[in-house]
């Protein structure tokens, strides 16, 4: 089959892969009709190529049919259309049982020290083969895929697999205050979702970003948005307009490659350019974020506010703050989205033909599998105004 392999640092190729196959009673295998490329893939495009291998297969954020399933797998069958969630969890463990899905204690990836194994991310996560391929092999299937109903296009319920339901925790941690206010900070597929979703369940909404195309999206639902590229001051220009208190929340949709992080950036492309053997274990003891995102977080959020962390974070040593978030009363929540702990509440709104989340509103390109080198290119350097990039096996 043909899948997108990592190769190096900006790096990915459309290869001819093995097949994968049925391994474990529990597995079963789709064959893969769309698959997002999402921001965290750009870290592996860029800064995560130390916990890499050549050719490893990426991707998670597929949608398809079953093919074939193991004999523990009961609740979809072949033919049917599936969402494969991008954490890979059991559902029957300590962990899974209190809707900690990410942390799913069987699938946990013990001798990196990390939660449940995802699909297509790093041997700090399982190395499993991800899901922009032809075909994907999906272990713990006895509980993982979110069976989706025939008919409607993918963009309908793709985003099931990661975007809509980090963003609905992201919104469930910000723990915005009933009618309360929250600031969205970067506007690729997350932000421009978690907006959406803060939106809905009645919140006021104000979202940051530089990217014209990204600032037009938003507004057309309904959010109040600041151009990072015209303020002089993001938190002034917040304060500004929450008569000088700050928002009750902020979600930080950006993570570790922020904008205007000089020296963080330099130790990231340092570090990326050493052996992997060598950077690798450097990452994981002194490695630092770009924070950028983080700070203006923290000076964001009102006295006693939430901050929602679902852009990801990957340093060891980041300095933090700490006098002004202690002095403020900041509380933080972060983490991998726990999937399926969302999806009951998620299903409705993008069954519903109204459509209110614009699902049918974020994808801004969608390309054959075989284009995947330059759509990585073009969402890493957010050329053509590339918000989200669906790749299409087939097509």
């Amino acid at each position: 089959m043909k899948a997108v392999t990592w190769h190096g640092k900006r790096d990915v190729r459309v290869e001819e892969v093995p097949d994968p196959k049925i391994k474990e009673p529990n597995d079963a295998v789709i064959r893969v009709t769309s698959s997002g490329i999402c921001g965290s893939d750009l870290h592996l495009y860029e800064v995560l190529g130390p916990f890499m291998s050549e050719g490893d297969v990426l991707g998670h954020e597929p949608i398809g049919v079953v093919e074939e399933t193991g004999p523990d797998v009961t609740h979809v069958k072949p033919g049917d259309r599936v969402v494969i969630p991008f954490n890979i969890s059991c559902g029957h463990c300590h962990m899974c049982g209190l809707g900690l899905f990410a942390q799913c204690e069987t699938t946990q990836v013990r001798e990196q020290g990390t939660g449940a194994a995802l699909f297509g991310y790093t041997r700090l996560y399982g190395q499993v083969p991800g899901g922009q391929a032809e075909y994907l092999r999906v272990p713990q299937a006895q509980f993982g895929p979110i069976k989706v109903p025939e008919g409607p296009p993918d963009e309908r319920y793709v985003y099931l697999s990661d975007v809509l339901p980090t963003s609905w925790q992201a919104v469930a941690f910000a723990d915005i205050p009933e009618g309360g206010s929250v600031t969205v900070l970067g506007l690729g597929p997350i932000g421009q979702m978690s907006a959406r979703v803060a939106r809905h369940l009645g919140h006021r909404v104000i979202a940051v970003d530089l990217v014209p195309e990204r600032l037009e999206m938003a507004r057309r639902h309904g959010v109040e948005v600041i151009d990072a590229s015209d303020a002089d001051d993001v938190p002034d220009a917040v304060r500004q307009l929450t008569g000088g208190r700050g928002t009750d929340s902020v979600i930080d949709a950006v993570g570790m490659e922020a904008h205007g992080s000089p020296g963080a950036k330099l130790a990231q492309t340092l570090t990326g350019l050493m052996p992997g053997n060598a950077a690798a274990p450097l990452m994981t003891r002194v490695g630092v974020d770009r924070l950028a995102a983080l700070t203006t977080a923290i000076e964001v959020v009102r006295r006693s506010g939430t901050i929602s962390l679902s852009g990801v974070y990957g340093g060891m040593t980041d300095p933090l703050p700490m006098m002004q978030m202690f002095d403020k009363g900041i509380t933080l929540r972060m983490g991998q989205a726990h999937v399926k702990r969302w999806i009951d509440d998620l299903m409705p709104l993008v069954a519903d033909d109204a459509d209110p989340l614009g699902v049918m509103d974020l994808a801004t390109h969608r390309w054959p599998l075989e284009k995947a080198p330059q759509a990585y290119e073009m969402f890493q350097k957010k050329q053509d105004g590339a918000i989200k990039v669906l790749l299409q096996p087939g097509t």
